[in-house]
């Protein structure tokens, strides 16, 4: 099965949810009317995209739908894939595009940051490069443990303290670490923290503020978000963002998720790159994020026979 279709399979709760809403609104007739564009901007709402993206979508297709004298609503929906896909904010090939670089990992407890770690240190390492990581969770009970394990996998050095060391010493150790061997890849997995801390926000804040002080490589500071907190996912993404001044997300576990659209709400109001998503706990399920397949994996397509 190639990627586009396990996104698919991954995105098809999200995909049936939004077809279900454009069929009973496509039910009373294909007009263009108010009805229509409240319509579909509401689904798109329901469908996790957040209202500024859904808001955008439907203005740019009202606003095309009128300059190009479209005959009716699957004229419009035509065009819905690529308006979604134009929508999310692009950038961010720098960070996993093969360049030096040193990423820190940041996001709540349970969003996979350790397992996207050692995927992408193991694609890494397997394409040639360079690559240490460093295990700057010194809280969670297992986070080192799983970290070696990811990096016993990839063949790659981890660098690590005991349980409870100050995270930013460890970043430290790990730069000076990544400087020694030529490290041209540096992965740094912090401690997942709730984005209502105050304290624990600020230790973060610390955290990456050393790391861009210190390193020589440049530094991007990477959020971890779970496709399936939906909205809740769009409120965790702003405050880190207000307080670290994020330079991208990596989506995870959008297989089987009724709410993939969060991966758009964040992307557009945010204007943050989608670096990479996940479907699943395979090492090769975590893959490069494509708007275009991961628009036509959201809301597939549409007909006068039904959607």
């Amino acid at each position: 099965m190639g990627f586009f279709d396990r996104i698919s399979e991954g995105l098809a709760r999200s995909r049936d949810k939004f077809k279900e809403q454009m069929n009973v609104l496509l039910d009373r007739g294909p007009d263009l009317d108010d009805e229509f564009w409240d319509g579909l901007e509401e689904t798109l709402i329901l469908s996790d995209v957040g209202a500024p993206a859904a808001s955008s979508i439907v203005e740019n297709l009202r606003d095309q739908a009128t300059r190009k004298a479209l005959p009716d609503a699957y004229a419009v929906l035509d065009m819905l894939n690529e308006q979604i896909a134009s929508t999310f904010t692009e950038g961010g090939e720098g960070v996993f595009g093969g360049d030096p670089a040193l990423v820190l990992f940041v996001g709540i407890n349970g969003t996979g940051k350790t397992t996207t770690v050692g995927k992408l240190a193991k694609e890494a390492s397997d394409a040639g490069r360079n690559v240490i990581l460093g295990s700057a969770d010194t809280f969670r009970a297992a986070a080192i443990e799983q970290l070696e394990v990811w990096a016993r996998r990839a063949d790659v050095e981890v660098v690590e303290r005991e349980r409870g060391s100050d995270p930013a010493s460890v970043c430290y150790a790990t730069i000076e670490r990544a400087e020694e061997t030529g490290a041209d890849l540096v992965l740094i997995d912090t401690a997942g923290r709730l984005h209502t801390s105050a304290d624990l926000m600020r230790e973060l804040e610390k955290v990456v503020n050393v790391v861009r002080k210190r390193s020589q490589l440049p530094v991007y500071t990477v959020l971890v978000i779970d496709a399936t907190t939906g909205q809740n996912g769009l409120q965790q993404a702003r405050e880190f963002n207000n307080a670290l001044s994020l330079d991208g997300i990596v989506v995870t576990k959008l297989d089987g998720t009724a709410k993939g659209g969060i991966a758009l709400a964040v992307s557009h109001e945010l204007e943050l790159p989608v670096l990479k998503i996940g479907v699943g706990e395979g090492m090769d399920d975590l893959k490069d994020f494509d708007a275009h397949d991961f628009a036509r994996a959201l809301i597939g397509d549409f007909d006068e026979r039904g959607a």
